[in-house]
């Protein structure tokens, strides 16, 4: 099932691109922006911040990625990786990088690879992405797309809505995508069943965006390649690559990570 998926999607990226002109002023044009922005708040076990770095890692390393870099329109992409946990906590671990070459590919993975693993506290997906907008502004070159890519494993339950963030980003052009993490852990549980509704309903957003959930630890690499070809790609909406939310008829509560931090305080004050 994972080498058909990519099977296809490496087949969309090339007809895609085939048909495709060159543009003109192609050393000032990225493809594409990326901000790569993962979770490291405290509901994420040791194990899960491995496996999550060790799969961006191997996506950059990947001949299929580096095929779907060369493929594009420009044939150059720019990605800065971000950790983020409260409001107040988000850390760049690689800034910047022009990536036009497999060489300049496995450098940008290599670098990561050399970056220790942390572990904070909350979770502010609306300080990731206020944060991922900003990082917009430090980059040089015109990007056909800006693309925030959320990885995590809970509702924001620190800073200000997420919706807010979510719609002030996308009014501004950004592109927001999301990986929420749903398998079961070592205590038995996951951190939120409908997870999946939650992003896509609450965080994503823009022209084309897109959730794909992780539901097997084991799949790390491979649906993180998955969602960074995509996002090289610009390929939209496609029903073989994306799980489907569990409930589409209903509508998610926005501030049910809110909710739950207070239903806590309230807990801990009573005992």
């Amino acid at each position: 099932m994972a080498n058909r998926l990519l099977s296809t999607l490496a087949f969309l990226l090339l007809t895609g691109n085939a048909l495709a002109g060159a543009p003109t002023d192609a050393e000032t044009q990225l493809d594409l922006a990326l901000v790569i922005a993962v979770d490291v708040s405290s509901s994420m076990e040791a194990d899960e911040q491995g496996m999550q770095r060790e799969g961006f890692i191997e996506a950059f390393r990947s001949s299929l990625v580096h095929d779907a870099i060369e493929n594009g329109a420009y044939g150059r992409i720019a990605v800065t990786y971000m950790e983020w946990s409260g409001v107040k906590d988000q850390r760049v671990l690689v800034p910047w990088t022009i990536i036009d070459s497999p060489e300049g590919a496995t450098s940008f993975a290599n670098r990561l690879a050399y970056q220790p693993i942390r572990q904070a506290g909350m979770t502010s997906i609306s300080g990731a992405i206020d944060q991922g907008k900003k990082l917009f502004e430090q980059l040089e070159g015109a990007p056909v797309r800006r693309v925030i890519d959320i990885s995590g494993d809970g509702p924001n339950n620190d800073g200000r809505h997420v919706i807010y963030a979510r719609d002030e980003a996308v009014a501004d052009g950004v592109i927001i995508n999301g990986l929420p993490i749903m398998f079961r852990r070592n205590s038995g549980s996951i951190e939120q069943d409908d997870l999946d509704l939650y992003f896509r309903e609450c965080v994503i957003g823009g022209i084309g965006a897109f959730v794909l959930p992780l539901h097997d630890p084991e799949q790390f690499a491979m649906v993180i390649r998955t969602k960074i070809m995509r996002e090289i790609a610009s390929i939209g909406d496609a029903y073989p690559l994306i799980a489907p939310a569990q409930t589409p008829m209903s509508r998610m509560n926005c501030v049910t990570g809110e909710r739950r931090k207070q239903e806590d305080l309230l807990s801990q004050e009573k005992k």
